[in-house]
C-alpha cells in the first residue's frame, strides 16, 4: 500500500529550526526522485526541495536556499528536511511526495513560525 507519513512540524519562533521526516513505502521511494512541498492558506502547493534517488542531484527553491537541507535514507525509505533560520513566511503545511507523477498525498505536517 502506497503511503506517505509526514511528521516533525510544530510551532517555533523566527530563527528557530525544525527537522521534518517523511516515512514512505518502498514502492514509491527507492527508484524515484522525492520532494518536499508546502502549502500556505490561500496559496497553491509549491515545491520546496527535491532529491534524486541516489542523492546526487539536489535542488532548492530560491526562497529556502541556504536555510533548508533535504536528505534521504534509502535503506529506511525516509525523506528528511532540515529547516534552519525559519521565518514567518515559512508557515505552511509541508508534504512529501514523488517529484514526478505524485501519488496520493499524505496528511502533511504543520509548521508555524511566530515573529
Amino acid at each position: 500500500q502506497v503511503q506517505l507519513v509526514e511528521s516533525g512540524g510544530g510551532l517555533v519562533q523566527a530563527g528557530g529550526s525544525l527537522r521534518l521526516t517523511c516515512q514512505c513505502s518502498r514502492e514509491i521511494f527507492s527508484a524515484y526522485a522525492m520532494a518536499w512541498y508546502r502549502q500556505s492558506p490561500g496559496k497553491e502547493r509549491e515545491l520546496v526541495a527535491r532529491i534524486s534517488p541516489g542523492t546526487s542531484v539536489i535542488r532548492y527553491a530560491d526562497f529556502v536556499k541556504g536555510r533548508f537541507t533535504i536528505s534521504r535514507d534509502n535503506a529506511k525509505w525516509v525523506l528528511y528536511l532540515q529547516m534552519n533560520n525559519l521565518q514567518p513566511e515559512d508557515t505552511a503545511v509541508y508534504y512529501c511526495n514523488k517529484e514526478q507523477a505524485p501519488v496520493p498525498w499524505g496528511q502533511g505536517t504543520q509548521v508555524t513560525v511566530s515573529p
